[in-house]
């Protein structure tokens, strides 16, 4: 099983390109099986869960190619109702294949999905949400079985959070119900615009993605797509704090500065630089890092995907922040990682207090899931002497050409199977 070896304390500097968005690409691949005519899908990562979606479509009955960073796909037989175990338990996104089928099928059977191991994350904001549609749903040997015998049928959802998974999943059921389709309290993030746009590309009708309440008039029909994924704001996140983490000066290009708002403020805040164009981010550490306390929240709230990276950063901090999450209840798994590099960290329920030492130093430590794995390799460039990540197949799930752009920048960085 592959590893990852770095040798730190090497400064980051130059510029990296980011990639399409994995949380946006992986919606736009499933929204593919809502018409019978060509797909073509541009600046899509080349990352586990991609590979993982492909394979899934192709077993539906969809031809679905990678060419680079171009995914062509088109219909090429019935469509199968079933998303078996073996495809679903890689990928928590897995669950999204539902609202098409449900939609096209007026039925799909669907292995509860895997993915990283941070809380439980329900999926009966999902189930609710299709049953406001009309579907009838029951889960037995291990599948949620979805029927709509007649179609499913307009109606008002009220989310009781805003979920970005249940939200795409009926933007892509709904887009082909009969009538009209209000979310209440829906998730507003980027992912879910660009969603929406393709969509609407295809002959939907929908107002209000970006929102909190979002309207979806039903069509009978969609037509096929050509569109560009919008870049990775997480990977810009973290290229942004790696940056910060190791001292160093990096021009983050293909980017949406308005995305990464949040990031970008609490970095000022801890004393680093930050320069913005209309697609760029230059980010530069000028002097000592100072601590932050951070929240997690929904957007534009702070991302609790990026939490894990934002410890790491703190680590080195001076002075004592405290992060507080509030999204999932176990994403703390990578304090014990952290400790191992010599990080002063406490946990208490869902806050963690972290006080900033002078320096890490490098050990051999664990991934535990993908962003957990991302806090890893900053401390890892971070620190004094060599660091060995094992488990490392969990940032093939989201981070394109890793080792490779860390190399571009100055990182002693390979993977190994030592």
């Amino acid at each position: 099983m592959d590893k990852i070896l770095i040798h730190g304390g090497k400064q980051l500097k130059g510029e990296i390109k980011i990639s399409g968005s994995k949380n946006s690409a992986l919606p736009i691949l499933f929204a593919s099986l809502l018409t019978d005519e060509p797909v073509i899908i541009k600046n899509v990562p080349s990352l586990a869960d991609v590979d993982t979606t492909i394979g899934l479509l192709n077993f539906i009955g969809k031809k679905a190619i990678k060419k680079g960073h171009t995914v062509k796909v088109i219909s090429k037989q019935k469509y199968k109702h079933i998303a078996p175990y073996d495809l679903v338990r890689k990928m928590r996104a897995s669950i999204l294949i539902m609202g098409p089928l449900l939609a096209r099928l007026k039925k799909a059977y669907v292995s509860l999905p895997g993915g990283c191991t941070i809380g439980s994350r329900p999926i009966d904001i999902h189930l609710y949400a299709f049953k406001q549609l009309g579907a009838e749903i029951s889960i037995n040997e291990g599948y949620v079985k979805t029927f709509a015998k007649n179609g499913l049928k307009g109606n008002v959802i009220h989310f009781k959070f805003p979920s970005v998974g249940a939200t795409e999943n009926v933007l892509l059921s709904a887009v082909l119900a009969e009538g009209k389709v209000t979310i209440i309290n829906a998730a507003r993030e980027p992912e879910i615009e660009d969603l929406a746009n393709v969509l609407v590309k295809m002959g939907a009708n929908i107002a209000g993605a970006g929102t909190n309440k979002i309207i979806i008039n039903g069509t009978k029909k969609l037509k096929g797509f050509v569109h560009s994924v919008i870049p990775d704001r997480i990977e810009a996140a973290t290229y942004m704090i790696a940056t910060a983490i190791t001292k160093g000066h990096v021009t983050i290009k293909n980017v949406e500065p308005k995305h990464l708002y949040t990031i970008s403020k609490s970095l000022k805040s801890c004393g680093i630089t930050i320069k913005e164009t209309q697609n760029t981010i230059f980010v530069k550490w000028t002097k000592y890092l100072k601590s932050k306390n951070i929240v997690t929240g929904v957007y534009p709230g702070f991302p609790t995907d990026v939490q894990a990276q934002w410890m790491a950063l703190m680590c080195l901090a001076k002075g004592t922040s405290k992060i507080t999450e509030t999204i999932f209840e176990n994403r703390f798994m990578h304090v014990s990682e952290l400790q191992r590099f010599g990080a002063n960290i406490t946990a208490n329920g869902n806050e963690v207090l972290v006080r900033g030492v002078k320096k890490l130093s490098g050990a051999p430590v664990m991934v535990s899931d993908l962003r957990a794995g991302a806090a890893l390799i900053l401390a890892g460039l971070a620190a004094e002497g060599k660091t060995v990540i094992s488990r490392v197949y969990h940032l093939d799930r989201g981070y394109d050409a890793l080792e490779t752009k860390l190399k571009t920048l100055g990182a002693n960085i390979k993977r190994t199977k030592i």
